[in-house]
């Protein structure tokens, strides 16, 4: 950022500087040509024709440097076939002069034509009355002066540039450096998070800051919530598979004679738990996704044929909102909408129906059967992994559990009711809408 503003700093102070310049120079360039003007004029209206057709003065110049020799100001009327009238400044010199020149303008260049001295030439042809000669008037002054003052310009200039243009950059140095100053202090907050000083960033910060330090802490906290989640689903885990081992080993250990069905029983109970527990992990995974969406009527359509397969005997109807869109992963919403309408189908009497329904800002998704239901105080316990009320049908009793697990990972929530147009159980499945 310095560099880059140092950069344009010179930039823009080099091209201001070049045209002030120009500009100044040119002024005292003019500033020095009207003088001239001033003298050439005074010259041409001072003049006349003498009796002997020479050009006199009816009146004496009135700068002392024209009678001084080599004084630097000079003057010089010259025609063709006449002799020249010099000023005696010039002493043994003369002016080069072009009488070609047919205009009757000022005429002002810069001349080399004396060793050692640079001049500045004006000159001006003028027929003067009672002639018929056409007179080049000439006026000639060192350059020294006129150069002096444009090296003292130029000097004053690039000396002020230059201290300006510092104290730019150093503004410029400050500027970014104080600005930048509270990242340093968000870098040494995070510093000391890593050093396990501290677990969020606790220092005022200016308003231009402070939304990043609020967003970053709350990325920690997502971040200390999802390890935390990690850490109690490692141990579920482990906690669930401990018995079963603790069975398995027992029984191999004692060479019991149904070591075989033990193992498959067992199996099943630990595979069932990784299969409860992927599901979970698989939801937190793609919880944080800002694309999470999906439609329910698709996905409904799509569980029914599913479910309409393994219990043909079964009528599943729906109804409701087919535009509906809930925040939540298609796969996790197949799962959630399988387990519940499988569920259904086989713990009722035959027929299941769901129902979509549009809310403020949530979509209710209820699935009815007509089997017996569950009794009211029954129906908090039958969420718990491995509660099963219905032992006589093959299950794991995780199906509810899952469906309560993914569903709060999502900010949604599954509650059990009495089906009133059934006369069986009622699962109220409520998810975020999407837009």
């Amino acid at each position: 950022m310095i560099g880059i503003a140092s950069l344009w700093i010179v930039v823009l102070l080099l091209g201001g500087g070049v045209a002030l310049d120009r500009v100044l120079a040119d002024a005292v360039t003019r500033n020095f040509d009207d003088g001239m003007n001033y003298v050439l004029t005074a010259m041409i209206a001072s003049a006349e024709i003498g009796p002997d057709g020479e050009v006199l003065f009816n009146r004496p110049l009135a700068d002392q440097r024209f009678l001084e020799p080599n004084s630097g100001l000079y003057y010089q009327i010259s025609a063709p076939d006449r002799e020249d009238w010099r000023s005696r400044s010039l002493w043994d010199r003369a002016l080069a002069v072009d009488l070609t020149h047919g205009d009757r303008d000022f005429h002002v260049y810069n001349s080399k034509q004396f060793p050692g001295e640079d001049l500045r030439v004006m000159e001006r042809g003028v027929v003067l009355p009672g002639s018929n000669v056409r007179w080049m008037f000439m006026v000639a002054q060192a350059r020294s002066g006129l150069d002096a003052q444009i090296k003292t310009l130029r000097s004053t200039l690039i000396k002020s540039f230059a201290l300006l243009g510092m104290g730019l950059i150093i503004m410029v140095a400050l500027q970014t450096f104080y600005g930048l100053l509270p990242l340093r202090r968000v870098r040494l907050e995070i510093i000391a998070m890593r050093a396990g000083e501290k677990s969020r960033v606790t220092a005022a910060m200016p308003a231009e800051v402070r939304p990043m330090v609020e967003e970053l802490n709350a990325l920690l906290a997502h971040n200390e919530r999802q390890a935390e989640e990690a850490r109690t689903h490692a141990g579920n885990l482990a906690h669930a598979l401990k018995t079963p081992l603790t069975v398995i080993m027992n029984a191999a250990t004692a060479k019991a004679p149904d070591l075989g069905d033990t193992v498959i029983r067992e199996a099943t109970t630990m595979r069932r738990q990784v299969d409860h527990h992927l599901a979970r992990a698989r939801a937190v995974g793609r919880r944080g996704s800002a694309q999470s969406r999906a439609e329910v009527w698709a996905s409904l359509q799509a569980v029914e044929r599913a479910v309409a397969r393994l219990y043909p005997y079964v009528r599943i109807d729906m109804d409701g909102d087919k535009t509906a869109a809930v925040r939540v992963e298609r796969q996790d919403l197949d799962e959630l909408l399988g387990n519940l309408i499988e569920n259904a189908a086989k713990y009722g009497g035959g027929s299941v129906f769901a129902t979509v329904e549009r809310k403020v800002d949530t979509v209710d998704i209820l699935v009815e059967d007509d089997g017996r239901g569950i009794a009211e105080a029954d129906r908090e316990r039958i969420f718990d992994r491995g509660v099963r009320l219905d032992s006589g049908k093959p299950g794991t009793g995780l199906g509810l559990a899952i469906v309560r697990d993914v569903a709060e990972i999502y900010g949604g929530t599954v509650t059990l009711e009495e089906s009133e147009d059934l006369g069986g159980l009622l699962v109220r499945l409520r998810l975020p809408a999407a837009v």
